[in-house]
């Protein structure tokens, strides 16, 4: 099948390398010149485990322009793929998507489906649906399929090729045959995956249903730590005791600093102010965006409870990005706690294995200071600092020798975000340890 597919960020660009692996012919557009350059060289613009093997893999049958034209040509399918960021309010912003809209609609030349893979509000593919059959220079069949992405940056190859579900949103049922067509080969051996169809609508809300469901867990676990450390419980205890419930279930229960990335924040933000536009307000969804806003900056306020003063004080700030394997920093706690820690003239170490660029990016971009030092490992960003503080789960941070903050730091102070440690292996050490839902008394670790 001629598959288009234009926007080719992090979605666009798994989706296409994915359906080429299963043996369609696809056209990746995007404006940006140096990423369409980058891609012809077999080069990801993007860090995402995998993405580049199958880049070389199905490269017969990826095709890469910045040329309108070419990009519409003979397409029986063309997916859409562009950014919603939020706006201010907190509302899905839809400048990008009628952008492509217009481009689609000037420069189709054949009967099509459209799928929207972005993530839109509720009824935006009635909406698109109806402007294109009202633009009297478009003189093709045009349908419009609402097909919602789950992917997890870190594992989005795995998310596509062994997906949990195929989501497929359609009015008529020629489109959904098109589509249901396209996904077949990922319903067979050795794929396996599960398409599940519906009306356009519902396909749009499993979406954000789906994504703030999730995030309310990893509040709700955050809130349970948050109280164990104020009663002495264990939060690691805790979950052991509720996974064995099926209807719970272990994922999405890790007790931490809190969600970031490009989906929890901006969906449930979305979802939430969508509804109260709708007069139906998500009162969970607005819980769950207010727990997490305060547990990102967690491990700052426990660093002020136990420090009297943080002037000059040197931290050095473990993980950057919003979780591991990805150098994606946005809505990172990473981004809340540097600043907050320049502004009390501290000096700041940062260290990431893939995120230093895009965060001294958003650094020099949105503050002016000359405290933070940018570190490519772990010893020269904890040397001689006063405390560490862990932000994400890196493979590397979490297999970090425990003696090394010892004989690194000044005195080792770790608050650790993502509870990388076990509390026994800490108790062998002379280490101050702060992690998330347990409250670790100085005098347990013989410190």
């Amino acid at each position: 099948m001629n598959i288009t597919v234009v926007g080719i960020g992090y979605v666009g660009l798994v989706t296409s390398v994915c359906l080429a692996n299963i043996g369609h012919k696809v056209i990746c557009y995007d404006i940006s010149k140096e990423k369409i350059s980058k891609l012809k060289k077999l080069n990801s613009p993007i860090y995402e485990p995998g993405i580049e093997e199958l880049l070389i893999k199905n490269k017969d049958r990826l095709f890469f322009t910045t040329d309108v034209h070419k990009a519409f040509k003979n397409s029986k399918v063309v997916i859409i793929a562009v950014g919603t960021p939020e706006n201010e309010d907190g509302s899905t912003n839809l400048k990008y998507l009628n952008e492509t809209i217009k481009i689609f609609s000037e420069n189709i030349n054949n009967d099509c489906v459209l799928v929207i893979k972005s993530t839109v509000p509720i009824g935006t593919n009635d909406l698109i649906e109806e402007i294109l059959k009202n633009d009297n220079n478009i003189k093709y069949k045009i349908s419009v399929v609402s097909n919602p992405e789950f992917l997890s940056q870190g594992t989005a190859i795995k998310d596509t090729l062994n997906a949990s579900r195929i989501v497929i949103g359609a009015n008529d049922v020629k489109s959904m045959n098109i589509i249901k067509k396209m996904y077949l080969p990922l319903s067979k051996e050795p794929y396996n995956v599960p398409i599940v169809t519906m009306e356009r609508r519902s396909a749009e809300l499993v979406k954000y249903s789906s994504n703030c469901f999730l995030a309310m867990k990893i509040s709700y676990i955050n809130e349970i730590a948050n109280l164990c450390e104020k009663v002495d419980a264990n939060i690691h205890n805790v979950v052991k005791g509720m996974k064995y419930d099926s209807r719970i279930g272990d994922k999405f229960l890790e007790a931490g600093i809190g969600y970031g990335g490009s989906c929890f924040p901006k969906d449930t933000k979305a979802l939430y102010k969508f509804s109260v536009d709708n007069n139906c307000e998500l009162k969970l969804v607005k819980s769950t965006i207010d727990v997490n806003r305060k547990q990102k900056i967690l491990l700052l306020d426990k660093l002020e409870k136990n420090e009297v003063c943080l002037k000059n004080k040197t931290i050095a700030i473990l993980g950057l990005t919003f979780k591991a394997n990805t150098d994606d920093i946005r809505e990172s706690p990473a981004n809340y706690i540097v600043p907050e820690l320049l502004k009390k003239k501290c000096f700041v170490n940062v260290y990431d294995p893939v995120g230093l660029n895009n965060f001294r990016k958003y650094i020099d971009d949105n503050f002016k200071q000359n405290n933070i030092k940018y570190f490519t490992n772990i010893d020269s960003a904890i040397n001689n600092a006063d405390y560490a503080l862990i932000i994400n789960d890196w493979d590397i941070i979490k297999n970090y020798k425990l003696s090394k903050y010892v004989s690194l730091m000044k005195k080792p102070v770790i608050y650790d975000g993502r509870n990388l440690y076990n509390i026994e292996e800490i108790k062998k050490y002379n280490i101050e340890y702060y992690p998330i839902g347990i409250n670790v008394k100085r005098n347990d670790l013989n410190v």
